[in-house]
């Protein structure tokens, strides 16, 4: 199963993406969409950047499936909601390429692979590198796309097996008072 995982952020989406059989992981590539170079008022041409690599490397390297960090209420509200579009063009470059997307918070995953969820960006890097047996760290944003991939092809395997034994319902977040359906 090849797995894509995104790190969605306005100026810098990471991304990474694993091979996984079994229990066994090889790295295939990581990397940022920068939207650094478009000028810093124009919202809606850096998220088609986001859009348009996202769907780019998706094509170029046919996931089976893709996964997305949750983006959580930050200290200011207009840094949070930016976020979101950038998280929303992101979501929708992966679905509109038929692509099954799971999401996972930042925390689920830094417990995942660093072993606690209050872990720095240098101890996910660090982990990732030992887990992919890379030779250097990859960058942070990277790092963090790896490690949502790492994370959903564990998560994967327990929910498939889980589903052979009961049929997996949709349910609704409970954080939110209508509920997030998936």
């Amino acid at each position: 199963m090849r797995i894509l995982g995104i790190d969605p952020g306005l100026q810098r989406t990471g991304f990474g993406v694993v091979d996984a059989d079994g229990s066994r992981l090889a790295y295939v590539a990581s990397g940022t969409i920068s939207t650094l170079e478009a000028p810093r008022g124009d919202l809606p041409g850096r998220l088609k950047l986001i859009f348009e690599g996202v769907r780019e490397v998706a094509q170029r390297y046919t996931p089976d499936a893709a996964c997305a960090e949750i983006v959580f209420v930050n200290v200011n509200p207009q840094s949070t909601l930016l976020l979101g579009q950038a998280r929303g063009a992101a979501l929708a470059a992966l679905v509109s390429g038929n692509l099954p997307v799971a999401e996972y918070t930042a925390l689920q995953m830094k417990k995942a692979i660093v072993g606690h969820g209050l872990a720095n960006k240098a101890q996910v890097q660090e982990m990732v590198r030992r887990l992919l047996e890379l030779p250097g760290l990859p960058g942070k944003d990277a790092a963090d796309a790896l490690g949502l991939a790492i994370m959903h092809a564990h998560a994967a395997r327990a929910f498939e097996a889980m589903s052979r034994v009961a049929p997996l319902n949709r349910r609704q977040h409970a954080q939110f008072r209508q509920g997030r359906t998936y």
